[in-house]
């Protein structure tokens, strides 16, 4: 009996001691910089929560009976690469050797991924890293969803009103620690003008745009966010667009805080030379991102503005804080030409970096080409850092998305094909609405984009620090972390994989087949009109889009066309893909509905990325039914057989018993689909004063689509059998309305044979729209509108509209046409679209289409762009939006739909 006890007991301790955790001594040097204590904390606060005791020390010399040991140094003379790290294990001592902060950080992430994952400290006898990117970041916009009173786009004071989390330490410290958990070493913040937020000037002291209070409240949290940011090694970059002004310093001069067509003044050279200065005083640290749009007019303002007040700007800070070297500056492709812009630029300032958008402001592909794959050429061949953008993500708002695959692929193509080595990363959703997801939640609460997106960040961060890893072994690193944040086994999270995976393809491949852009212009899972199908070219397909966004293929009315005559196709083709996308969708709900038992953690958010899959598979078969019923209106277009069109009208019905389903699956998930819910968003249909966001609103366009176009079937039906007579249209010629111009402008009655240009006599007009016949335009001087541009200043009592003609050519001397892509103005005055196209013909000059900005009664002064413009004089009616064929007889079917 005394022998089994004394087993028993043995028994016991022995069991005991397995249980208990071993000691781990972290040693530091004495002169360790910020960031090894940081790595060294981080890998102290994993182990004590595994239940390990941790000693943390500098001395080395009395650790010798230590269970194990990790000892951390950082040394420059190695073979590492930059943030690079060595890891060694023999015995029980682990030797950490970073070529930097970061790549000390970077290694004890390694040993903490492993402690979390493999739950032991069996540490590979050696291993090697380093980063394949030399800047991985992310960005989060100091933006909202809507305009401020009195203020226009990207004009945001940094204010606890506006952006009460902008204050919240603790938030900023999870996100700042997410990045270091997935190797990001950048953070960007973005905003229009942010100085007048954040330094006064002593030259203009008005010009600060936030009270006393709000101004400390704004050095305190900003100086708190870089210093937390700087000890975890990252860069914070301030982003900001030009030529913008702070709205106190604009009121106090009388100009308006931005205008495309304005030249660059003295003034306000000065105003931004100095604010950038003081900035760059004040925050040393910090980077600056540059848009050279969206308020600069030409290529050579870029130039001028960029080499003559940005960067003496910041050599006038650097000067006077006593500094010789040249910290990054990042300049930004979008809206400009920015190899014109870096070589002007690197005889002034070296370190320069370039940004340039992945898919323009949606995700559409990994096998990028064409124009836009030419201009990252172009820029990463210059041999300084090129930054790969994932910008805005328009087509996929607001369901989840995290496809590895699809990431892995299109990283793969920021090398690749484009010559990349940074990554700038936007939310995957909800940019405008920051920190904010579109969902609703039961209790009235909402999401936050870091909670539900992070599969989102860990996948381009991943592929960012190495994207030549094996699939093989990719799909078992995801199923592990996806069963990790589910609760379920590996086999079961392979299938949540599948799905994201699946519904991974669909925004993609229709936005790239079907899409009018690749711009917030166009919300794509909204859905899209039946006429945006059969005439794309009605609503202004952004150049350059078809061909750089995606592998070559055909639109579907270019697909119809070639049926018709026989011709081949190329590429990929409509059909094929709409095809794809509902097996795309199949795919992904039986995935996601096999497993839905399986969570065991997580499960609200399961169920929530459930419902998204059937979002997007309820979404890919409506699209699917409509595009076919496209394909047969533009058949009858072509054969005029109205069987056709009888044929479309129960793909319509089906396709919208599709789209109520979807309703269903939304309205009580989503608060919107877009978090831009301005006037710039126009495609399916304006998003102006917030409205047409939810699926909801749009079912009843998409009913009265398909009631417009059963009555128009009706009444082609009743004409072919001879019951009715065509009605021609009447076309009643505008009248002019009554203003009061500013300037002396010489005016001329608008007809046949009157010259609105006063430099080329010769050039009168040959043909203009009915409608514009009699209005009293004015005679230009279009060498002074090529140099100048064309002010128009005058006083009416009631609204009116100015009708301006552009040209449709893209050669210099023609002033550019309204475009949302590259200027988030271009619908201030409700310009973007034309109104009249095909509406005028001059002699010896392109056809003209004409747009209408909209004035309410009172003083205004319009800038139009540097070009030749015509200025078809003011009307108080409205127009009626028309071709009005001066190209010739361009049938289209559109028309059916209205």
């Amino acid at each position: 009996m005394t022998n089994i006890r004394l087993l028993l007991i043995g028994c016991c301790l022995i069991l005991l001691s397995a249980c208990k955790k071993s000691t781990v001594h972290i040693v530091i040097p004495p002169d360790a910089t910020v960031r090894m204590h940081f790595g060294a904390k981080q890998l102290q606060e994993t182990l004590e929560k595994k239940g390990y005791q941790v000693v943390y020390s500098e001395l080395t010399d009395t650790l010798n009976g230590a269970d194990r040991m990790i000892v951390l140094s950082q040394t420059s003379d190695s073979a590492l690469k930059k943030e690079g790290f060595l890891i060694t294990t023999e015995g029980t001592k682990t030797m950490i050797r970073g070529n930097d902060g970061n790549g000390v950080i970077y290694a004890c992430r390694e040993l903490i991924d492993h402690i979390n994952e493999k739950g032991n400290l069996d540490f590979p006898v050696s291993f090697e890293d380093a980063p394949e990117m030399v800047l991985r970041g992310a960005c989060i916009g100091l933006q909202k969803t809507a305009y401020l009173p009195g203020h226009g786009v990207y004009e945001y004071p940094y204010t606890p009103e506006n952006f009460p989390w902008f204050y919240d330490k603790e938030a900023w410290i999870r996100y700042l620690d997410m990045l270091v958990e997935n190797r990001m070493n950048s953070l960007y913040l973005w905003n229009g003008h942010p100085f007048a937020s954040l330094v006064k000037l002593e030259d203009y002291p008005f010009a600060l745009e936030v009270d006393e209070e709000t101004f400390k409240k704004n050095e305190e949290i900003f100086s708190f966010l870089t210093e937390e940011a700087d000890k975890r090694g990252i860069f914070v970059i301030q982003m900001f667009y030009n030529i913008l002004l702070s709205k106190p310093f604009a009121d106090h001069y009388g100009l308006k805080t931005q205008d495309r067509n304005r030249p660059i003044t003295p003034l306000i050279s000065d105003y931004t030379r100095k604010s950038i200065a003081a900035f760059i005083e004040k925050y040393p640290n910090v980077g600056l991102l540059v848009c050279l749009g969206e308020a600069m007019d030409t290529y050579e303002d870029d130039v001028e503005w960029f080499t003559q007040t940005i960067i003496p700007g910041v050599k006038d800070g650097l000067k006077a804080l006593g500094r010789t070297d040249e910290p990054p500056l990042l300049l930004r492709a979008h809206d400009t030409d920015c190899k014109m812009v870096m070589e002007a630029a690197l005889p002034l300032y070296k370190n320069l970096y370039t940004m340039h958008k992945y898919n323009g402001e949606s995700l559409t592909t990994y096998e990028p080409r064409g124009p836009w794959s030419k201009i990252h050429q172009d820029l990463s061949s210059l041999g300084s850092i090129h930054i790969s953008n994932v910008h805005i993500l328009a087509n996929l708002e607001p369901f989840r998305w995290g496809s590895p695959d699809f990431v892995q692929k299109a990283v793969q193509a920021m090398h690749d094909v484009h010559g990349a080595n940074a990554l700038h990363l936007y939310p995957q959703a909800s940019y405008w609405d920051w920190p904010y997801t579109a969902d609703k939640l039961p209790d009235g609460k909402r999401e936050l984009q870091l909670d539900r997106d992070w599969i989102w960040y860990k996948t381009w961060a991943r592929y960012a620090w190495n994207c030549r890893r094996e699939r093989s072994d990719e799909i078992v690193y995801w199923n592990e972390r996806l069963g990790d944040y589910y609760g379920m086994d590996a086999q079961s999270a392979g299938n949540v994989r599948t799905a994201y995976e699946e519904s991974g393809e669909i925004a993609p491949k229709l936005l790239r087949r079907f899409g009018i852009t690749e711009g917030n212009r166009q919300t794509l899972l909204l859905g899209m009109f039946m006429s945006q199908l059969v005439n794309p070219y009605k609503y202004t397909i952004y150049p350059g889009f078809y061909e750089s966004c995606g592998p070559e293929g055909e639109k579907l009315i270019e697909y119809v066309e070639k049926e018709w005559k026989k011709q081949p196709h190329v590429g990929e083709l409509p059909l094929d893909i709409i095809e794809q996308v509902i097996e795309h969708g199949d795919k992904a709900v039986a995935a996601i509905d096999a497993v839905q038992e399986k969570a065991t953690k997580n499960g609200d958010e399961f169920e929530r990325l459930r419902n998204d899959m059937h979002c997007y598979r309820e979404f890919a078969y409506a699209f699917n039914l409509k595009v076919k019923a496209a394909k047969l209106v533009l058949d009858y277009q072509w054969g005029k057989n109205l069987e056709n069109l009888d044929e479309a009208v129960p793909l319509m019905e089906k396709s919208l018993e599709h789209y109520r389903k979807l309703v269903e699956l939304t309205k009580d998930h989503y608060y919107y689909a877009n978090s831009m819910q301005t006037a710039q968003r126009r495609i399916p249909i304006g998003g102006d004063n917030g409205h047409n966001k939810t699926w909801e609103e749009m079912l009843v366009h998409y009913e009265k689509e398909l009631e417009n176009f059963k009555a128009n079937l009706a009444m082609l039906k009743e004409q072919q059998n001879g019951q009715t007579v065509k009605k021609e249209i009447s076309l009643v010629p505008l009248k002019s309305a009554n203003v009061k111009l500013l300037s002396n402008l010489p005016t001329v009655k608008l007809t046949k044979g009157s010259c609105l240009f006063s430099n080329l006599p010769g050039n009168k007009i040959d043909a203009i729209a009915p409608e514009l016949e009699g209005l009293t335009a004015f005679c230009l001087d279009g060498d002074k509108q090529r140099q100048e541009g064309t002010a128009i200043d005058f006083i009416s009592s009631t609204p009116v509209s100015l009708l301006v003609g552009y040209f449709r050519d893209d050669q210099k001397k023609y002033a550019k046409a309204p475009k949302l892509e590259t200027d988030a103005a271009a619908n201030e005055y409700g310009q973007a679209e034309p109104k009249l196209t095909n509406a005028v013909r001059i002699q010896g000059m392109p056809l003209a289409n004409v747009h209408c900005y909209n004035f309410p009664a009172g003083t205004h002064k319009l800038l139009l762009p540097k070009g030749y413009t015509l200025v078809l004089g003011f009307t108080d009616q409205s127009v009626t939006p028309r071709n009005a064929a001066l190209a010739g007889a361009e049938e289209t079917m559109d028309w059916m739909f209205y």
